[in-house]
């Protein structure tokens, strides 16, 4: 299975750079960074671990905030986007190519903090990649990360989609709400539909949005709170705060996110190394 999520990101990591850096990735500038960033705070001085950092946009941020940052992913050609773009740059970023569940690279207690951003729900053995942060995290150090809500998360049990808004007419799904438009602009939804919560499982994510220079698929897995508190505990954390985003102000105005104001898409969680 790891195999076949790793592949799934290099073949999409060209569109995912595009994406990302092309400022068409509102949800992470406009609603998931800033709180993200708010509980951080101020990161001057600090050694930071930023686990599957992907193409590394978080990890330059937290460089040019002060902090000592490395990054890490499983997908080598994102952490080779990251490192040319290092090379340009010289922010002073270290970047590997490695398993966020076996960090033996990083000797123990080395981190200040431990970032993983929007990419927890993509780890199949997660529970390791927690184990993993807590090892290399110094006493009192801070994990915080971010995922999708797992109460509202939409996704595809048996090829048929579970959660999302429901529309006017009887029965009609975002999509097609969707089709209607030719847009990622749709009425106003009638409610969110929640169901099957407790069915843990991998699903595909197709991602299909217009603003994608490439369509790409990548794969995920629905948890519960339970699983990742009680992982987070068993890994030697206590949750010291967590944030559920709501859009800002300027993300309101120039995108359709108006939605993200009745119900939080994710969460933000810090924990504390015990």
């Amino acid at each position: 299975m790891r195999e076949s999520v790793r592949k799934r990101w290099d073949d999409a990591a060209d569109a995912r750079v595009d994406f990302v850096h092309t400022g068409k990735d509102y949800y992470r500038d406009e609603l998931n960074n800033p709180a993200l960033f708010e509980l951080l705070g101020d990161v001057m001085g600090k050694k930071i671990l930023d686990v599957a950092c992907g193409e590394g946009y978080n990890t330059r941020i937290m460089a040019e905030k002060g902090a000592h940052v490395t990054g890490i992913d499983f997908s080598e050609k994102l952490i080779e986007f990251a490192i040319q773009k290092e090379r340009k740059e010289k922010q002073g970023i270290q970047y590997f190519i490695g398993d966020v569940c076996d960090l033996q690279v990083f000797e123990n207690a080395t981190f200040d903090i431990v970032t993983c951003f929007m990419a927890l729900q993509d780890i199949e053995n997660y529970q390791s990649a927690i184990k993993e942060a807590g090892r290399v995290l110094k006493d009192k150090g801070r994990f915080v990360f971010v995922i999708p809500h797992p109460c509202f998360e939409k996704r595809v049990i048996d090829d048929k989609v579970i959660g999302g808004w429901e529309y006017e007419e009887k029965g009609e799904s975002e999509e097609k709400a969707k089709d209607k438009t030719h847009s990622e602009t749709t009425p106003n939804p009638l409610y969110y539909n929640v169901d099957r919560y407790f069915d843990t499982h991998s699903y595909t994510i197709s991602w299909k949005m217009e603003r994608l220079t490439q369509h790409f698929v990548t794969t995920s897995f629905h948890r519960t709170l339970t699983d990742y508190v009680n992982a987070l505990y068993e890994a030697g954390f206590l949750i010291s705060r967590f944030k559920e985003p709501k859009p800002t102000e300027r993300g309101l105005k120039i995108h359709p996110m108006k939605n993200n104001l009745r119900i939080p898409q994710s969460i933000v969680i810090e924990a504390v190394k015990c």
